[in-house]
């Protein structure tokens, strides 16, 4: 069981991001339910892990800045990944020439 320490270490309570950031709790949940972000229940509270707070805030920007609903935002996420994958992909395959070009 997670004490209240660790809580405040490696968790934020998502009305406190919310505040924070001028915008609904509801679109917390709604991220949440796209399976874009993760939120954890803590007595009642919801709470965000630190390491997602720069995917929340960018996906805060896309939506309220950008002004791209969540459908849009659910596919440029998706594209993202797939870039990303690809580009893994694409620099252990010149790792592997690499190494057979320099026998």
């Amino acid at each position: 069981m997670q004490t209240e320490e660790m809580i405040a270490v490696e968790m934020i309570p998502a009305t406190e991001f919310c505040v924070h950031h001028n915008i609904e709790l509801s679109f917390i949940h709604s991220l949440n339910e796209a399976g874009l972000i993760q939120i954890t229940v803590i007595e009642e509270k919801l709470y965000v892990t630190v390491n997602q707070l720069p995917d929340l805030e960018k996906l805060v920007r896309l939506y309220y800045d950008f002004d791209i609903n969540l459908e849009g935002i659910e596919t440029i996420t998706h594209l993202l990944t797939q870039i990303n994958n690809m580009h893994e992909q694409i620099a252990q395959l010149t790792h592997r020439l690499y190494l057979y070009s320099s026998d």
